[in-house]
């Protein structure tokens, strides 16, 4: 939704150049945020929609992060 508004605020000229590269970057966070907590989730239900391999992979990928950074 903020990358949709953001667009039409731009076609229509309503957003200035320096304002333009500060909601970009507001919604480029904003997405990076959005993926993040969704990786997250999945991960907590143990990515029941992977094929068995990959989900093994990547939960030894995340528990492997994890214990580095602990």
């Amino acid at each position: 939704k903020a990358s949709h508004t953001f667009n039409l605020l731009d076609a229509r000229h309503a957003i200035s150049v320096t304002e333009r590269q500060r909601y970009i970057l507001r919604v480029r966070t904003l997405a990076r945020a959005v993926a993040a907590a969704y990786v997250e989730a999945r991960a907590r239900l143990g990515f029941p929609m992977a094929d068995a391999a990959l989900r093994e992979a990547a939960l030894a990928d995340r528990q492997q992060a994890a214990e580095a950074s602990a």
